[in-house]
């Protein structure tokens, strides 16, 4: 609490600097050059702890004036030079393979009503505070961004492997462990991903931690790093991967298939290839449950169309998919997390490189503050206080990126 109260006393006390340092427009609506800086330099300062996953990203500015598409750029590894030179003789050399990967930015923002209890030119800790508070939300918004790009890999790891082969197949016994871990360092190393400051990065969620701290094998921070050189929310190393944790990390959950029922049941025994299904269990219209994903013993299925019910309904799977045999009464689980339907979490463990974002400053986000003469009505009797960020971000290398995705104690 002292923390933050300081931090209060120094934002306004910068408030009140600058507003006599400058003069406003003569009707005072504008904020000046020198107060949208500073407070696009604080918003940004506020929100940068909750974006973990936008932390380690190859960094592109905004681009200006170029529509709304941005461009990394990949270089490819040079082949071996394994020709002896010949004395005198200069050998061809060897051209770089740039390839470019294209991505598409989009803006995004909020904002806050203040009353009119607030006039923007009196010293009042509600600016500070309504700024914290859509710091936090822009933070959390553009780390999301990142992190579903992130989540979209191809490189997937179920736990330890072997009989789990899929996220359907996941329990709390499929828990993240020191061998997962080395086991995905291994598929790294085996792609020559290059580390970041000579360790990979994993991206943890706090359920997960818990279980992984408690392995013997875990190591805190202090024993191979000094605190200036720590990681924000970094918890310590295994493996060669220093993990930072995030309650952002992403969790596959899966919602209850109606609204009075979590699960349903095959009503009548299905046959093999059949490509139809009677439910009963639940109340819900007709086409409800269409893209909804369907877990029957441990397969999982996607929905095209259902008929109504208030008791038993037929559902029909999507074109290409067809049912094993299953038998009367098997319970019908929501499918888009864990056996049973569980929650699933996600640990990122990556090299550099494996991603690039769009940088949060020069544009990427801003404050955008407007009086009570120009947002509060007819009798000016608000002010906002708001963001808007232009953001991005593209898997650059999939190789050197792998998602560990496990089950929880917790």
């Amino acid at each position: 609490m002292n923390r933050n109260r300081n931090i209060y006393k120094l934002n306004i006390q910068r408030f009140v600097d600058v507003m006599n340092a400058t003069t406003s427009n003569s009707a005072g609506n504008d904020l000046s050059p020198e107060m949208k800086t500073f407070y696009d330099k604080n918003l940004i300062r506020l929100a940068e702890p909750y974006l973990v996953h936008d932390r380690f990203g190859q960094e592109k500015p905004i681009p200006r004036g170029n529509g709304k598409t941005i461009e990394f750029r990949k270089f490819s590894k040079l082949p071996k030079a394994l020709t002896p030179l010949t004395e005198g003789v200069t050998p061809d050399g060897q051209a770089l393979n740039v390839s470019a990967i294209t991505a598409t930015v989009s803006q995004y923002g909020g904002y806050v009503k203040v009353t009119d209890m607030l006039d923007l030119t009196a010293i009042d800790p509600v600016i500070t505070e309504a700024t914290q508070l859509i710091a936090e939300q822009a933070g959390r918004t553009l780390d999301t961004v990142v992190r579903e790009v992130l989540n979209g890999g191809t490189n997937v790891q179920y736990a330890e492997g072997g009989l789990v082969t899929s996220r359907a197949l996941l329990s709390s016994s499929n828990l993240l462990t020191v061998k997962a871990v080395r086991m995905a360092v291994r598929t790294l190393k085996g792609q020559n991903a290059p580390m970041l400051n000579g360790s990979y990065i994993g991206i943890i969620h706090p359920n997960i931690s818990f279980d992984l701290m408690s392995d013997s094998k875990w190591e805190d921070w202090q024993k191979y790093t000094s605190p200036e050189h720590m990681y924000n929310n970094e918890i310590g190393r295994i493996a060669g991967v220093r993990f930072v944790e995030s309650t952002e990390a992403k969790v596959f959950t899966a919602d209850d298939l109606t609204s009075d029922s979590r699960n349903l049941a095959i009503n009548g025994a299905v046959s093999a290839n059949a490509t139809t299904a009677v439910l009963d269990g639940g109340t819900f219209a007709a086409d409800e449950l269409a893209g909804r994903k369907l877990l029957i013993d441990g397969k999982t299925y996607t929905v095209a169309s259902n008929t109504a019910s208030s008791g038993t309904a037929t559902v029909t799977l999507k074109t290409g998919e067809k049912f094993a045999a299953i038998s009367d009464n098997t319970v019908v689980y929501p499918g888009e997390a864990g056996a049973g339907g569980a929650d699933v979490y996600s640990t990122l463990i990556f090299g550099d490189n494996a991603y690039g974002r769009t940088a949060i400053s020069g544009g990427g986000l801003e404050t955008i503050i407007k009086p009570k003469e120009q947002a509060g009505g007819p009798l000016n009797q608000y002010s906002t206080i708001g963001w808007k960020a232009t953001k991005t971000a593209e898997r650059l290398v999939e190789e050197y990126m792998v998602r560990i995705e496990t089950g929880s104690t917790v």
